[in-house]
């Protein structure tokens, strides 16, 4: 284990210099493939080999739970001490400083975290009787503004100020008083959301600068992993962080800033070094995980973003194999080509897991499916129901969640009749009144159900259900979680409610057994109660591992994965397919009417691109069906961008022509329809709008002799009577026929 300056000779340069960075604020741009994490990691040993920074005076965050786990054993292998890193994601160390400071801003001991399905439980119950909120509407659209809120620190009443008359079609006011009586409520029950994990950290930082100080003793040193992908309340919480001792080291690339629909601000990153002058920039340019030909593609295409650091990978590989390009006729035989391709691949030797077919909606994988299936290729598709998010694992943990907080009502009213107890709306409805005039919680009313007189009928249900309560509550403090879980599924008859479900009621129950074994392997790993065993779930995201083997019962070991394009950031496979490279796919339909939407689509597919190590498939249909009809398909105007050797191949693999130019001057002929072989092919005209004259598409940049700079947003018409829509950052958004609106490139 080496420990000293020789730590570093496994470092290239520029990787070493980011290493060796001690004091101060950096930033270190990571392209695809260049060993940021690698990097990360020597330089938090670096820190205590050689510079004798004490471990627990370390702070690494990062944005899934497994991320950080990988850290941390990686580091093990590097310097003694690692075990007492801080390292989690920004959640989890939430999760930590409100256990540990959160009474200063009310939190009760024993909080619990809300997900997503008890904020809608919450919404539910409040949404009726505020005026502007119809029957139709749905909580989830509610939470999503109540999400979006708090990812950008707004409070109930600045949400209320907001300028938007609307806001996702509801009234700008109706909205903000259900987000208002939806943080009393949350606030009763002794109960915080997600986001509060960040925000309300942040309030407390604000409001108790001693807290923070006690913080900041244990993170003098902080290092942010994926830094593109922070919203506004965790740039708010690192800054906080970093105020005192400036040590702050950020990693990431704009180039793979893929997440703005989930709140993240590239802008971030961009604006480290005003933020930060002096702060040191180190670049990662050089890129072990593709060929020379594949990073080529990619440069070419990322080139033409204009909100990014100028970098340029460097490929360490190999030229590679050309890029392959194939122009179906048809949706089906864009999924035939791949089958084949996987197929042909998979004879020369090539396992299923190596091979990934992409693509930028999961709609498009039915057809990949369907022709996988029909030749007998194994598939795995991933983005389907987490573990944690099916019914029968969240209706256990709430039984577990109730046990540990009595005051949680909404854990109540979801398990109160799974199985039913003879306790019907009508009785809930009374048992909840009551509780509210009594401002106590639904657990107690059902406790005192017979001696108060609250039901006439079901009260001794009622009481029994109480008492079976107070009896987990029990358990919870003197069983380990695994134990604790099997109390709670033998005595609660929740399996006989499994039963009566049949073969579908079977896999349930498999996967509460997995649910005990997740309990059981996570104590072993970690010291704590089924409360901190409760906390760890509710963390885990979608990409997170704690899905379990259950989550993959029956699924082939070796098998192609289908996914899509946001899915495969942080992977790489040998082989890559990417499907849909059309107008109105990639970049999507949607991306033409929003501000950036076109350059976060192009960073998109780079993202794609680059997870591919040796050979990289493109596919596009001529004829594509949405919405039950098949129309016409436009290639993606990103094809057009990109420069570089490709191959245009027929269906079964031979060669049908070869080019070395430029997209924009080169259609490759394909194979007709039918065709046998590969002398059989047609020439595709390019019929691109770009060479159209004046014809826009959306997402151009613009200037106008009036407004200045501004971006197409949409479109409407053709030739003289074309109008576009475009957002101007000094007029707003302006209409204007493009004949007589004197239009120039920006």
């Amino acid at each position: 284990m080496s420990t000293g300056p020789d730590l570093l000779q496994h470092l290239n340069d520029t990787q070493a210099q980011a290493a060796d960075h001690y004091t101060g604020p950096a930033l270190v741009i990571a392209g695809a493939g260049s060993g940021k994490t690698r990097t990360l990691i020597y330089r938090i040993a670096h820190l205590i080999g050689h510079y004798g920074v004490n471990p627990g005076e370390i702070l690494a965050v990062t944005f899934t739970n497994k991320a950080a786990a990988e850290m941390r054993e990686r580091a093990s292998h590097l310097v003694p001490g690692a075990d007492r890193l801080w390292m989690s994601t920004f959640h989890s160390a939430g999760v930590r400083i409100l256990r540990a400071y959160g009474e200063h801003i009310g939190l009760r001991r024993g909080f619990v975290i809300y997900d997503d399905d008890d904020q809608q439980d919450i919404l539910k119950e409040i949404m009726g009787s505020i005026p502007g909120i119809g029957p139709d509407t749905s909580p989830r659209v509610l939470r999503a503004i109540i999400d979006r809120a708090k990812s950008n620190l707004l409070t109930p009443a600045d949400l209320g100020r907001s300028g938007e008359p609307f806001i996702s079609g509801l009234p700008r006011e109706a909205a903000a008083e259900a987000y208002r009586r939806y943080e009393a409520r949350k606030k009763g029950q002794n109960a915080i959301d997600f986001g509060d994990l960040i925000t309300e950290t942040v309030r407390l930082f604000h409001e108790f600068p001693a807290v923070l100080n006690a913080v900041q003793n244990r993170a003098k040193f902080i290092h942010v992993d994926e830094y593109q992908d922070t919203n506004k309340a965790q740039y708010e919480l690192t800054r906080l962080l970093a105020s005192r001792d400036r040590n702050l080291l950020v990693v990431g690339d704009p180039d793979q800033s893929i997440y703005k629909f989930r709140g993240a601000d590239i802008q971030n990153i961009l604006d480290f070094q005003k933020d930060y002058p002096d702060a040191k920039v180190y670049m990662l340019e050089h890129n072990y995980r593709s060929s020379a030909r594949v990073l080529s593609v990619a440069n070419r295409l990322i080139e033409n973003n204009t909100e990014r650091l100028d970098k340029t990978l460097v490929a360490v590989k190999e030229e590679g194999h050309p890029v392959v390009f194939h122009r179906a006729t048809d949706h089906r035989g864009e999924g035939d080509f791949v089958a084949q391709w996987l197929t042909l691949l998979r004879g020369e030797g090539r396992a299923w897991n190596d091979m990934a077919v992409l693509y930028r909606t999961n709609a498009q994988s039915r057809v990949i499916e369907e022709s996988l299936r029909r030749v007998q290729i194994p598939a795995k598709i991933v983005g389907g129901v987490g573990f944690y998010d099916r019914r029968e694992i969240r209706d256990v943990l709430a039984y577990a969640r109730l046990a540990i907080n009595p005051q949680d009502d909404v854990a109540l009213r979801r398990i109160i009749g799974r199985p039913r107890r003879g306790i019907g709306d009508t009785a809930l409805e009374k048992l909840l009144e009551w509780a509210r005039v009594n401002e106590t919680s639904l657990l107690t009313a059902c406790a005192n159900a017979a001696e108060r007189g609250i039901l006439d009928r079901g009260a001794q249900k009622a009481v029994d259900f109480a008492n079976l309560m107070q009896g987990l509550s029990d358990a919870a403090d003197a069983y380990r979680p695994a134990e604790f879980l099997r109390i709670v599924i033998d005595t609660t008859g929740y399996l006989d409610l499994l039963r009566q479900e049949g073969q579908e009621g079977q896999v349930r129950m498999e996967n509460l057994d997995e649910l005990v074994n997740a309990a059981q392997e996570w104590a072993d790993e970690n010291e704590g109660t089924i409360a901190d065993f409760l906390d760890d779930a509710a963390l885990l995201s979608s990409v997170d591992d704690m899905r379990t083997k259950a989550e993959n019962k029956g699924a082939p070991e070796d098998a192609v994965t289908l996914m899509t394009l946001h899915n495969a950031k942080g992977l790489e496979f040998p082989v890559v397919f990417i499907v849909g490279t059309e107008e109105g796919l990639l970049p999507s339909r949607g991306a033409l009417t929003e501000a950036g939407g076109i350059e976060e689509e192009r960073r998109l597919f780079y993202v794609g691109i680059t997870r591919a190590m040796e050979r990289l498939f493109l596919t596009a249909a001529e004829n594509r069906m949405q919405y039950g009809k098949t129309n016409a398909a436009e290639d993606s105007r990103f094809l057009e961008e990109i420069e570089g050797d490709f191959e245009t191949v027929d269906p079964y693999g031979q060669v049908v022509e070869y080019r070395q130019k430029s997209w924009k001057n080169y259609r490759p002929t394909v194979p007709a329809h039918g065709a046998s072989g590969a002398g059989q092919s047609v020439a595709v005209k390019n019929t691109s709008p770009l060479t159209a004259g004046m014809a826009y598409r959306g997402g151009e940049k613009v200037r106008h002799p009036k407004f200045g700079e501004g971006q197409v947003l949409a479109v409407a018409g053709m030739g003289e009577k074309q109008e576009v829509t475009v957002h101007f950052a000094s007029a707003g958004v302006k209409k204007l026929i493009v004949k007589f609106a004197n239009l120039t490139p920006a």
